[in-house]
């Protein structure tokens, strides 16, 4: 038996594809949020220095990220950026679905961490909603309203599957399907 191990680290991937990131617009309306992101991996010494770079132009120089260790397996203290140090903390009182990124000189930034297996149809409705200027929604209202979503998608494909293998059956006021006796004969109506 032959086994492949696929060599391509998490940290290649992050290091070769740009942060993906949905930041909300410069408005005066202050939200609970200030965008979101999507990273590629749970290892934050990979996905953070991506993150940094991306940001730095809108935001100015990251120094310090804080996280909730409940989403990430590994935390380091520091991690080096472009010939700098990202200082990390963890906190679990913050909500596990928030990363929080200060600078020295500008301020402080709340991003909703969207989890990196997430598929690309969420990741975009959770992207948009998170970037909405003056928003009061948090991070894990957010995530809730997503998986609520999610449940509801596949109750509607279940349903679809269920009416399908059921030849398109009639479904009672009960919820129970209407043998073909409770129709009306053809030719004849309603009353």
């Amino acid at each position: 038996m032959t086994t492949t191990l696929d060599r391509t680290a998490p940290r290649d991937l992050a290091a070769e594809l740009p942060a993906r990131l949905s930041l909300t617009p410069k408005t005066t309306l202050a939200g609970q949020l200030d965008g979101a992101w999507w990273p590629y991996s749970r290892d934050l010494a990979a996905e953070l220095p991506p993150l940094a770079a991306a940001l730095e132009e809108p935001w100015g120089r990251i120094t310090r990220v804080t996280v909730n260790p409940t989403r990430w397996p590994v935390i380091p203290h520091t991690v080096p950026a472009d010939g700098r140090t990202l200082h990390v903390a963890w906190f679990t009182e913050q909500d596990p679905d928030k990363l929080i990124l200060l600078s020295y000189t500008v301020g402080r930034w709340d991003l909703l961490v969207i989890p990196p297996e997430t598929e690309p149809a969420a990741a975009a409705r959770l992207m948009a909603a998170a970037a909405i200027p003056g928003s009061v929604l948090t991070a894990g209202v957010l995530m809730a309203d997503e998986a609520a979503i999610r449940r509801g998608i596949r109750d509607a494909v279940r349903r679809e599957a269920t009416w399908e293998g059921e030849g398109g059956a009639c479904m009672s006021p009960f919820g129970s399907p209407m043998g073909r006796s409770a129709l009306p004969p053809p030719g004849s109506t309603w009353r």
